[in-house]
């Protein structure tokens, strides 16, 4: 299952994605991960919560930030949720460029039965057809 969280710069995305992630910690049966390109919200994570700066990792492109996400996930087999903070800026993409970024995430999501939740930076009436299923 994928989730998106949408809106323009300065509207709470990132604190809406910090608190779901914080909020699964009592709910979840397996790992839990979270993706941002920065340090800035490490403390505001719970510490059950594995957190990743992938600045750290010199993403450049969907394909990069796909197979990152892969072998995140094939580092532990009991992942439940990923939650990825600012989704285009990590890709380093325009987001009408990454349909196939959005198409091999979902068969990744089905596959591996889990629940990624991911932030944009844009009007929800503005994006792409093929991410608006995920609002």
């Amino acid at each position: 299952m994928i989730q998106l969280i949408a809106g323009a710069k300065g509207t709470g995305k990132t604190k809406r994605i910090i608190d779901a992630a914080n909020l699964a910690v009592q709910s979840a049966k397996g790992h839990l991960v979270f993706i941002t390109d920065t340090k800035r919200y490490m403390y505001d994570i719970d510490r059950n919560v594995r957190f990743i700066d992938s600045s750290e990792y010199q993403i450049a492109g969907e394909e990069a930030l796909c197979g990152f996400i892969k072998g995140v996930i094939a580092g532990n087999n009991d992942n439940e949720y990923i939650f990825i903070d600012g989704v285009a800026r990590i890709a380093g993409k325009p987001l009408d460029q990454m349909a196939g970024f959005f198409y091999m995430i979902e068969k990744v999501s089905v596959r591996n039965d889990l629940k990624i939740t991911m932030t944009l930076s844009s009007d929800p009436e503005e994006l792409p057809e093929f991410v608006k299923k995920y609002l």
